[in-house]
């Protein structure tokens, strides 16, 4: 019996770099330059970055190359500043490489990295965890997924940039949002509720969809379905959802720009859902 992927990603990442690559080489000077929503970076950092990418997915996990730390990591937050560190240091290095040269780079390695993704068993245990939605150890297919999310994050950011259309068609948006609100159970840990509470995140246009939790036997239980009323609902645009729960804007930034109904605390937790490494 085949068993289906619960967020099929792996066909995408071909018309997902197709798609930046089309996009670069639109770029004028002026644009490579322009800042970004994330924070310090221009564009052609984020374009290093996602070179970065490619070649550290192709490096560590392809060719079994270790980089080491130089002191052991003993906590997400030690994980996250080590991350930093490595983006910061890439990025700064790139400023020597020029925007032709990145586009070229991006291209070459962009067909081995898909081809890599493609070549991996999803319902193997994956070299690293899904740690934003409370994973200690996660399946390929989550993996690649959450590899989708970022391509897509950081696409979308130079998009936003340099003020050209965002990638929301149904088949680019849904399965990068639908991966970030694997993070909801994870956000959602802490909160008490009674047996029943439902809470109902939408997401417009028809590239959203809706997305359930609910509170069964002291636990929070994901879904796409609801079988009972519906407690406190969020409803978000996907400009905003996807700039929000990658911290491009912060929750008072979003707040007026979604609509919350019903348990207004209870539904507002949902904005703080971080489903990047931050």
């Amino acid at each position: 019996m085949t068993v289906s992927i619960p967020i099929p990603t792996t066909h995408l990442f071909p018309l997902l770099d197709q798609q930046l690559i089309v996009l670069l080489q639109s770029l004028s000077k002026e644009d490579w330059y322009k800042s970004t929503i994330a924070k310090k970076w221009q564009v052609k950092d984020i374009a290093a970055h996602l070179l970065d990418g490619n070649i550290r997915t192709l490096s560590l996990s392809r060719d079994k190359h270790q980089l080491q730390p130089g002191k052991p990591i003993n906590s997400y937050e030690e994980l996250v500043d080590y991350l930093n560190e490595l983006n910061a240091t890439w990025v700064q290095a790139s400023k020597r490489m020029s925007p032709e040269l990145l586009t070229e780079l991006l291209a070459s390695t962009g067909g081995q990295f898909c081809s890599y993704i493609a070549s991996l068993d999803p319902f193997e245990d994956a070299i690293f965890s899904v740690a934003w939605a409370g994973e200690s150890v996660s399946k390929n297919w989550f993996h690649i997924a959450r590899e989708y999310t970022e391509k897509f994050i950081h696409q979308q950011q130079i998009r936003d940039a340099v003020g050209q259309p965002g990638l929301f068609s149904r088949e680019l948006f849904y399965p990068f949002i639908d991966t970030f609100m694997c993070g909801l159970p994870h956000t959602y840990r802490d909160v008490q509720a009674a047996d029943g509470t439902a809470i109902c995140i939408h997401v417009t246009t028809g590239a959203g969809g809706n997305w359930y939790l609910t509170r069964n036997n002291d636990q929070w239980q994901p879904g796409k379905e609801a079988d009972r009323d519906i407690t406190a609902a969020v409803s978000i645009d996907p400009d905003t959802a996807w700039k929000l729960f990658s911290k491009g804007i912060t929750v008072n930034e979003a707040m007026t720009r979604v609509q919350l109904t019903g348990d207004i605390a209870l539904g507002a937790v949902a904005l703080q859902m971080v489903s990047v490494m931050a």
